[in-house]
């Protein structure tokens, strides 16, 4: 097992990309030092460790580093394949397939830009009532997909991997937080516990784990940052400079 000064993660308190790093590393039970980073004032680390992108997460191992969320949680599953638990229920790492009754449904999660995240993220960037109100209908036929594909993945345990946390936990997990404070300032509720039982019960389940409370920001500090964000964004010049 790596030690802290073998094994670093570079990231923002606030970002859920590197929550799913954290909880990944947390549920293996790896030990490793973490760096805070601003992105606003990125430091000579982060640039010299991650040039291309330039932003969090990065994992450092032995002076390698590794980028992107989701290719951390692969590389942390396949460097600590002896620690339980698995994080890929047997399935390829950036798809997971659940078949029931001749209905196949596939979460493409490698690809955050579609399928659910891009609708929730133009309600999270949303600054007017019109704007929230047409991404939450956007957003709300890729929960339902979900909602089905819970149910069709879990096979009536706690978890999309069943009773352990896998790789659709800890990527959609890693959001829970930021879910809350979006509904908290649109005055929409995403995983209805009416419309969404199976969703809204897997992520009270989620947030209960141990591994997450400690990888997940304080929700207050986090609502502070997001309306900060929205004022930003609301009073950012539009058009051609």
């Amino acid at each position: 097992m790596a030690t802290g000064g073998e094994l670093q993660l570079l990231g923002s308190w606030y970002s859920p990309y590197v929550i799913r790093a954290k909880v990944a590393l947390g549920l293996k039970g790896i030990r490793y030092e973490y760096i805070e980073q601003d992105l606003f004032d990125k430091s000579d680390l982060l640039m010299r460790h991650n040039p291309v992108h330039k932003k969090v997460p990065v994992l450092m191992h032995g002076g390698k580093p590794v980028c992107e969320s989701l290719v951390i949680v692969q590389y942390i599953h396949e460097s600590w394949t002896g620690t339980a638990p698995r994080l890929d229920s047997g399935q390829p790492m950036l798809t997971i397939r659940c078949d029931t009754n001749s209905v196949l449904l596939s979460l493409r999660i490698a690809d955050t830009q579609v399928h659910f995240f891009q609708p929730w993220r133009a309600l999270m960037r949303s600054t007017t009532d019109e704007q929230r109100d047409e991404a939450f209908k956007r957003t709300i036929p890729h929960v339902e997909t979900l909602e089905r594909a819970f149910w069709e993945c879990s096979k009536g345990n706690d978890f999309f991997n069943g009773d352990t946390v896998g790789l659709v936990d800890i990527t959609l997990g890693s959001f829970l937080l930021w879910f809350m404070v979006v509904d908290e300032v649109a005055g929409t509720t995403l995983l209805d516990d009416a419309k969404f039982p199976g969703l809204a019960a897997w992520a009270k389940h989620f947030l209960t784990l141990d591994v997450v409370k400690r990888a997940m920001p304080d929700v207050g500090k986090l609502l502070a940052h997001y309306k900060i964000f929205l004022a930003k964004l609301a009073n950012a010049p539009t058009g051609n400079s």
